[in-house]
Formats: C-alpha cells, sequence, structure tokens
C-alpha cells in the first residue's frame, strides 16, 4: 500500500510547489485570462499557465514510480504533446482545427502504444462476456480520447471546478480499479498521481482563484482520465465496462452532451460558447461560486461512488441503477433550463 500513497502525496507535493513557479511564467509571457464576456465569472485578470504545474507533476511522478514500458512511454508521449498544445493556446489563442488535429495526433500516439479499446464486456453475454471492435477500435479510441480530453476543458469555468472534479473522477477510477479481480499496479498508481497532481494545484484555484489551470490542464487532466479509463475501467471491470468511465466522468461527460444539444436546439454552431453550462445556471438560481462548485463536487463524488458500486455489482443490478441516474440526470437538467435553453435566454 505504500506505494500508492507515495503516488498520491509525491505529485501532490510537486505540484503545489510548480505552480507558484507557473504563475510567474504566466505573467513573463502574458498568459492572462481578461475578463470581458459575459461567460467569465472573475471580475480582475488571471494567470492561466497552471496547468504546466499539474503536467510536470505527473510526467516527473510517472516516470519516477512506473516502469517505461512501450504503453506509459506512448501516454508520456501523447500527454506531452496535449500538455504543449495547452501552453501554446494559453499563450496565444489557436484555432480550433488545428487544436483538434493535435489531439487527435495525441490520441493516435496512444494506438502506437497499444492503448485502445479493444473491446467492451457485453453483460447480456455470459458465455463469451467480451463485445470485440475489431477495425472500429482505431475510430473509438480516437472519438473516446479526443472527447474526453475537451469536456473538462468545457466546464472549466468556475475556480476550482475541473480541478476538483478531475481529481474525484480520478479517485473513482481508482478505487474501480482497485477493487477489481484483474486490477493493475499502474492504472491504480497513475490514477493516484492524476488526483495528487490535482489535489496539489487546488489550494490555488479553488474560490477566490490565483491562478487558472488553462487549456494546458484542462486537456491535460481530460486526456490523462481518457486514458486511464482505457487502461482500467475498460479492461479490469467485469461488467458493464464501458459505463463505470461515464459515471466515474459522469459531470464532464453530461454537461458536454446536454451543451451539444442545447445548441442543436437553438440552432447554433457546437462549439459556439455559450452561458448555458451547469454551473452557469447554478450561478443563475442564485448560488454563490463556492457553493455552485461544492454542488457540482457531491454531484461528481455520486457518480464516482455509483461507478464503483456499479462495478462490483451484477448487471441487473447495475442497469437498474443507471436507469435511475439517467432519470435523475434528465429532470435535474430540465429543472435547470440545460436543455430547454432558448426559453431561458428569451426570459433575460
Amino acid at each position: 500500500m505504500s506505494k500508492y500513497y507515495i503516488a498520491f502525496f509525491l505529485p501532490l507535493i510537486l505540484s503545489f510547489s510548480f505552480t507558484p513557479l507557473a504563475k510567474k511564467i504566466a505573467y513573463k509571457v502574458g498568459a492572462i485570462d481578461v475578463p470581458k464576456d459575459e461567460r467569465r465569472v472573475h471580475k480582475v485578470p488571471i494567470p492561466r499557465l497552471g496547468g504546466i504545474a499539474i503536467y510536470l507533476a505527473t510526467i516527473i511522478s510517472m516516470i519516477a514510480l512506473l516502469n517505461l514500458d512501450r504503453s506509459v512511454i506512448s501516454i508520456l508521449i501523447g500527454g506531452s504533446i496535449i500538455a504543449i498544445t495547452g501552453i501554446v493556446d494559453d499563450i496565444k489563442p489557436m484555432s480550433a482545427k488545428l487544436k483538434l488535429v493535435l489531439q487527435v495526433v495525441a490520441a493516435a500516439v496512444l494506438i502506437l502504444g497499444d492503448v485502445k479499446i479493444e473491446a467492451i464486456t457485453n453483460p447480456f453475454d455470459k458465455q463469451h462476456g467480451l463485445l470485440h471492435l475489431g477495425s472500429f477500435a482505431i475510430p473509438i479510441t480516437i472519438f473516446w480520447v479526443v472527447g474526453i480530453t475537451n469536456t473538462l476543458n468545457l466546464i472549466d469555468g468556475l475556480d476550482g471546478l475541473s480541478a476538483g472534479v478531475s481529481a474525484i473522477a480520478a479517485l473513482s477510477f481508482l478505487f474501480i480499479t482497485y477493487g477489481s479481480v484483474t486490477g493493475e499496479a499502474s492504472i491504480i498508481i497513475m490514477s493516484a498521481i492524476i488526483a495528487g497532481a490535482a489535489f496539489g494545484f487546488l489550494p490555488f484555484n479553488f474560490n477566490p482563484a490565483k491562478i487558472f489551470m488553462g487549456d494546458t490542464g484542462a486537456l491535460f487532466l481530460g486526456y490523462m482520465l481518457s486514458v486511464i479509463a482505457i487502461e482500467g475501467a475498460m479492461k479490469s471491470v467485469a461488467t458493464i465496462a464501458i459505463v463505470t468511465p461515464i459515471l466515474a466522468l459522469g459531470l464532464p461527460i453530461f454537461d458536454t452532451t446536454f451543451a451539444i444539444l442545447r445548441r442543436l436546439i437553438d440552432k447554433k454552431p457546437i462549439m459556439e460558447a455559450d452561458r448555458g453550462h451547469l454551473h452557469h445556471r447554478l450561478l443563475d438560481k442564485g448560488l454563490s461560486q463556492r457553493q455552485t462548485v461544492l454542488v457540482l463536487y457531491i454531484i461528481s463524488v455520486i457518480l464516482g461512488a455509483s461507478a464503483i458500486v456499479i462495478a462490483k455489482v451484477n448487471p441487473g443490478s447495475g442497469i437498474l441503477i443507471i436507469s435511475f441516474l439517467a432519470v435523475l440526470a434528465i429532470i435535474s437538467m430540465t429543472r435547470f433550463g440545460i436543455v430547454n435553453s432558448r426559453k431561458n435566454h428569451r426570459s433575460k
């Protein structure tokens, strides 16, 4: 167990130590987030290169604590591509198309390292148990990695939100993998590293934030969590494996899904930013930044705990839990106006 504690506290200490340096670098290169539209909640300019601290803490810890095999090396290279993309974008915004291309390249690097979704569990086929993806493995892996990489970035709208949600998701993956029969120590260690790096950054990022993680941190954390899901939850959970990572990452996935639906309903470009995310809705209901973030933390904990429970129960019970959570999500999203955004926009 001691190696798992080291895997958590080493990146936590490193991230906490590197963040003041990242703040100085941000001021030096002009990576400052200036509030210039209604979507931004902060009122004063804030440096936004905090993700450098998270990236360095993660990479150093992985090199120190993991065997550098083909898979780990591909994760390090892919993660570095994502982090460099974020750094450049935080200093001087790049086009969405170029960022997408670089994200696809980072996902392709994983595939070259044999990190891919080759099969998913089939709870309705007790004899074979697995549904092999064959030639669909590559596009599905790329879609998953790019999708999750961006979901964390899309919810990064309040102080401490992405860092806290990432830490909760990483801990969820840790317990899912630790509790499985085939749980691999390397995935548990990687989950602990991500959680530690995010928690180490959080004291500087929680409201009132002294620094933002920026695209550097949000994209990197999303990328690493997508990798952990592939290598851990999807391969080591006996039943309904594909659902457990979706639940563990439930908040960013659901919020992004409803954002896409909302923009389609409003006939707006899918990539166009708006003020319709869940955290915006909670703020509009009168909650403070801290209250909103804490509510979303609680939701993330509930979803993560549900993923851990589902990983241990039979398929029938798992499906019941999933159905209940789906109904609850739809009711909640409707209640806060996440789907029916046009009506809400007219009332403002």
